[in-house]
Formats: structure tokens, C-alpha cells, sequence
């Protein structure tokens, strides 16, 4: 884990320069075409460069992973610090997911190029579970707080609702980037009927 850990400390602009070059090349490649050279070309640095901070492709990739998550989670926790209903919080879950589409779909395609990859690398495995459980416990946290809140009412522990929020969004997800030209406003409006089950006003 050391060449992940010193990753965060590389210089703003480099780190971030690698990172963007990396997803880009998976979105376009896959994880077999995204090769150091790829990555350190479009990111105009060293390839040493990004072997002395990454050590392997693979960590370089739940770097990204783990970095635009932080990022995502942060954004939608100070949207749904303004959330005083349950349909606002609906609203803006849904909001991100039609932005994440339709303005960063390369983080979408290297979340599940990631786990393809983590089904034949146990060391990824074990790295992208403890993400996607740490993602988890980030928005639990949130849901918590606005029940205490009495914001609104959940039909199954925090946690719980959780991963059913998530599993449906990494669905939808997939199914709206396979079909970008399609229309998904039913599909859409029954994946909120089905949140509502779980996330409804305290009333």
C-alpha cells in the first residue's frame, strides 16, 4: 500500500494529470490497453515517474477510483446538506446519477473495468471492497444524520438502504451508457417509486 499512500502526496497538478490521462485511456483501451506509456504520454510526464508513485497499473486504477469517489461523495453531501425532504433527497440522487452519464461517464466505465479486474486479482479485490465499504459507510453516515434530523424516514437500516441505493444506480448506470441515445425517464421513475419504499417522509 505504500506506493498508493505516497501517491497522495505527489504535486497537485502531476497527480491529477495522471489520474485524468489513466481514466481516460481505460475508457477508450480497457485495462489491457491502458499501458504506462499510454498514460505517462497523455499526462505528460515520466514513465518512471509513474512507477515510483504507482508501482502498478492496477494500484494507478483504484487511485483514480478512490480519488474521484472522494470527490463525488464530497459534492453530494453538500447537496444533501440542503435536502429537507425525503423528495428532495430523492431528487438530487437522482440528479447525480443523470449528471455522472451524462458528464463523466469514463468513471463509470473504469468503476466496472476495475471490478472486472478485481474478480481475478485478490489484492484488487481486497483494495476495491474496502473502497466501495468505505463509498458505503460515507453515505450511510449521510442518511443517518437526516433521519436523526427527521428529514426522513428509513424502512431498513442505514446501511442496508445503502447498498440497494447503489445497486440500483451502478445498474442504471450501465444500462444508460450502453444505450446514451435511449430514454430512460420510465425506468428512471421506477427506480425512485422503488428508493421511495425505502426513503419516505417522517410523516
Amino acid at each position: 500500500m505504500e506506493t498508493v499512500e505516497a501517491a497522495t502526496t505527489l504535486a497537485g497538478d502531476k497527480a491529477q494529470r495522471i489520474v485524468d490521462a489513466m481514466r481516460r485511456s481505460v475508457a477508450r483501451r480497457g485495462v489491457a490497453g491502458s499501458t504506462f506509456d499510454h498514460v505517462a504520454r497523455e499526462a505528460g510526464v515520466s514513465r518512471g515517474l509513474l512507477h515510483y508513485y504507482f508501482g502498478t497499473k492496477e494500484r494507478l486504477l483504484t487511485e483514480v477510483v478512490r480519488r474521484d469517489g472522494e470527490l463525488k461523495m464530497a459534492a453530494l453531501e453538500a447537496q444533501l446538506e440542503d435536502a429537507r425532504t425525503a423528495d428532495d433527497f430523492i431528487g438530487l440522487l437522482v440528479a447525480s446519477l443523470e449528471d455522472l452519464v451524462a458528464h463523466d461517464p469514463d468513471l463509470v466505465a473504469v468503476d466496472f473495468e476495475l471490478f472486472t479486474l478485481s474478480q481475478r486479482n485478490p489484492e484488487i479485490a481486497a483494495e476495491y471492497a474496502e473502497l466501495q465499504r468505505g463509498m458505503s459507510a460515507h453515505i450511510a453516515h449521510v442518511l443517518e444524520v437526516k433521519q436523526q434530523e427527521g428529514v426522513l424516514r428509513l424502512a431498513a437500516p442505514p446501511a442496508a438502504v445503502v447498498e440497494v441505493l447503489l445497486s440500483l444506480a451502478d445498474g442504471m448506470a450501465l444500462r444508460m451508457l450502453l444505450e446514451p441515445q435511449r430514454d430512460f425517464s420510465e425506468e428512471i421513475a421506477a427506480g425512485v417509486a422503488c428508493v421511495r419504499a425505502l426513503v419516505a417522509d417522517p410523516s
